[in-house]
């Protein structure tokens, strides 16, 4: 009888607490409740907490993608091409088609995207974010750093230019968003981190870009030229190459550093082309020793200043070439130098009337010799497609 009592009198004591608690204002029901049906502003409280959420219900992360994919979107363009290839077995001309990114830069129809994206074209068409489509001419091209810059006629309220960031200043570990048109897929966003800085990517054969950017976002075929955002919403690179034996994401991502496009743009803008020393040196071979020149511009700044190539003597028919003739390059402006790459990059900044100081061997001999630098007329053969 006495285990009887007991059992009520914990039932009763059980029930009388449940409701209490129930009722209690404090309860973690209550707050659970509350928490849902009227979420607290946004980072006022720790994460993890499950009220950890804005006034729309989305978490930090997702209101910063949010609000760099709304405030970005319209800058990004989608561009597609038509080439032409020879068919060989039918001796015809083969139209082909392209697609790429870009981003708008000014209010007067400046677009930056790849150079590749348009190498070749005939045709180029550019597709707002309004679907609204627009013919473009090729403004100018920087084809060693696979920088391009387009011109497209279109009313100025519907260019919105992208903000450009300090690629000076970023960091591993940052957020970053690359935004374009992979497949053809218009305005498409995907997020990552930046994985490496500094890293090289040869985009023609002996000439790297340096400062490159490494990204793990996922870029495809159709997100060349497109801006790599950082989460301020400002353009720290664009989006050039994918390290894929298939072309298709593979977890390495590249992008061409901000403040290289920075530098190049206005160049090309208003010169169509970059305007590089130019050294009078058309091709080097690798040596244990240095670079030895295998080709010198007749009549250019190395041959003025007395540097010598391979040497050509001809008897009757017969050419013959001794290349062992010629200087060997060991350093320039006292930085030793190892490869091709290395070489060309070094007047990558340089201006036409710099004065380079050259340490070579000759004969087994070393000298120094200064070279007055003249100007690099490379760039795309027309302004039109």
């Amino acid at each position: 009888m006495f285990r009887f009592g007991l059992c009520l009198l914990a039932a009763f004591l059980g029930g009388a607490f449940s409701i209490w608690m129930s009722q209690a204002p404090w309860s973690w029901q209550n707050e659970a409740a509350a928490q849902i049906q009227a979420p607290v502003p946004l980072l006022s409280r720790f994460p993890g907490d499950p009220r950890w959420y804005d006034a729309d219900g989305h978490t930090p992360a997702e209101a910063v993608n949010i609000a760099v994919y709304e405030h970005c979107n319209r800058s990004v363009v989608n561009i597609s091409t038509v080439s032409v290839r020879s068919d060989r077995f039918f001796l015809v001309e083969v139209p082909e088609e392209g697609n790429g990114s870009g981003a708008v830069l000014d209010q007067t129809g400046h677009i930056l995207t790849n150079y590749h994206v348009v190498q070749g074209a005939r045709q180029v068409n550019v597709t707002l974010s309004n679907e609204e489509t627009f013919p473009a001419t090729l403004v100018g091209a920087d084809p060693v750093n696979d920088i391009a810059v387009i011109k497209i006629d279109a009313p100025a309220e519907l260019l919105v230019p992208v903000t450009l960031g300090d690629s000076d200043r970023i960091k591993v570990g940052m957020n970053v968003y690359a935004l374009g048109n992979p497949f053809g897929l218009e305005r498409t966003m995907s997020i990552g981190t930046i994985s490496s800085l500094n890293r090289t990517l040869e985009v023609q054969s002996n000439w790297v870009i340096k400062s490159i950017i490494q990204i793990d976002a996922s870029i495809n075929p159709g997100n060349s030229g497109g801006p790599l955002i950082d989460s301020h919403g400002r353009l720290i690179g664009m989006n050039t190459a994918i390290a894929s034996r298939v072309a298709q994401s593979a977890g390495i991502g590249f992008a061409i550093p901000s403040n290289l496009i920075r530098r190049v743009v206005p160049e090309l803008i208003t010169h169509g082309r970059v305007i590089r020393g130019d050294i009078g040196i058309s091709h080097v071979t690798v040596t244990e020793k240095g670079l030895r020149i295998a080709r010198i511009t007749a009549g250019g700044p190395a041959e003025k200043a007395g540097l010598r190539g391979p040497r050509v003597t001809r008897r009757g028919p017969v050419t013959l070439i001794d290349r062992g003739a010629a200087d060997i390059i060991v350093a320039v402006d006292g930085q030793e130098i190892h490869n091709a790459a290395e070489f060309l990059g070094i007047f990558e900044s340089k201006k036409p009337g710099e004065v380079v100081e050259l340490t070579i061997l000759r004969d087994g001999q070393p000298a120094r010799v200064r070279v007055t630098l003249g100007s690099d007329t490379s760039g795309p053969e027309s302004k039109g497609f």
